[in-house]
């Protein structure tokens, strides 16, 4: 199953849903930046969280999200948009624990409590709007709620969830938003309160093969969800060549010469996706000749 999101509304319109799958794309993460298992369930729980929030935006609008709790695994820096496409890295990929007391993965201990979670948001304006909150539990997901509940505005709960396999393979990951919109029934939230007391893992329901339509299923009841549309879901990095390239050349003939004589080359590699760009003496020699 490919990954993809959804969007929908519940209730008659007084409950707005998300629900995701991003096995695949927390896979390709996992891949590129050699994550150990708890880094791995940090990165995905954030990547999944922040594909959703994307999924709320317009057009070419996108956003940043860094979060730093004073943990081991150091800063987690996740790229969304509109699109569905998202990318991101931790500054300690190698982080790992042995399991917490609840039998899972210890992401609490690898982000930490004392720091925040920062959103911003590029909506085509002069300056990004930037909302931060400070982390309340270090698992994400109650971080997460907490950001959209205090910053957004809108009572709000964040399930999301990886399930790591013993060979640092993703096995599954997902998650779900549901948004309750001005003048919920007070019934109505009750209901959505005692259902996600009782529901699985968002992980299990995942690795059990439910999709996301499913999961808003499980989360808001049969008959309760009208599903607006999907969107596929996959990590996408913004790197290239050309962009690399005309980086080199932004820095001046002199930074270039400079190069040249010192290494013979330039390599640069991105954060996000761990690709490496290698210039060789002879495409700086020509950089120069388009400088010139």
């Amino acid at each position: 199953m490919n990954d993809y999101l959804v969007r929908a509304l519940a209730y008659e319109g007084q409950v707005r849903a998300y629900a995701a799958r991003t096995t695949e794309t927390v896979s390709e993460a996992q891949r590129r930046h050699y994550t150990w298992p708890t880094a791995s369930a940090a990165l995905g729980r954030s990547m999944t969280a922040s594909v959703m929030l994307g999924a709320m935006m317009k057009g070419e609008e996108k956003l940043t999200i860094r979060i730093n709790g004073g943990g081991p695994i150091g800063t987690i820096l996740v790229d969304a948009n509109a699109k569905g496409e998202v990318r991101g890295y931790v500054s300690n990929p190698l982080t790992h624990f042995d399991l917490n007391e609840q039998g899972k993965l210890d992401v609490k201990r690898a982000v930490g409590t004392e720091g925040t979670l920062a959103v911003s948001k590029d909506i085509g304006l002069l300056q990004p709007f930037v909302g931060q909150v400070p982390l309340v539990s270090g698992e994400l997901g109650d971080d997460f709620t907490h950001y959209i509940t205090t910053s957004e505005q809108i009572p709000s709960s964040v399930g999301v969830g990886v399930i790591v396999n013993p060979d640092n393979t993703i096995q599954a990951s997902g998650g779900f938003i549901i948004q309750l919109l001005p003048g919920t029934e007070e019934s109505i939230i009750e209901d959505i309160e005692a259902r996600l007391k009782v529901i699985p893992t968002i992980s299990n329901m995942v690795r059990q093969g439910l999709t996301p339509e499913d999961i808003l299923t499980e989360v808001l009841g049969a008959g309760n969800v009208k599903v607006l549309d999907e969107m596929p879901v996959k990590f996408q990095c913004q790197c290239s060549r050309d962009r690399i390239s005309n980086a080199i050349q932004g820095l001046g003939t002199a930074e270039i010469e400079d190069m040249i004589v010192t290494d013979g080359k330039a390599e640069a590699q991105c954060h996000f996706c761990n690709e490496n760009y290698v210039f060789s003496k002879e495409n700086l020699q020509d950089m120069l000749k388009t400088e010139a």
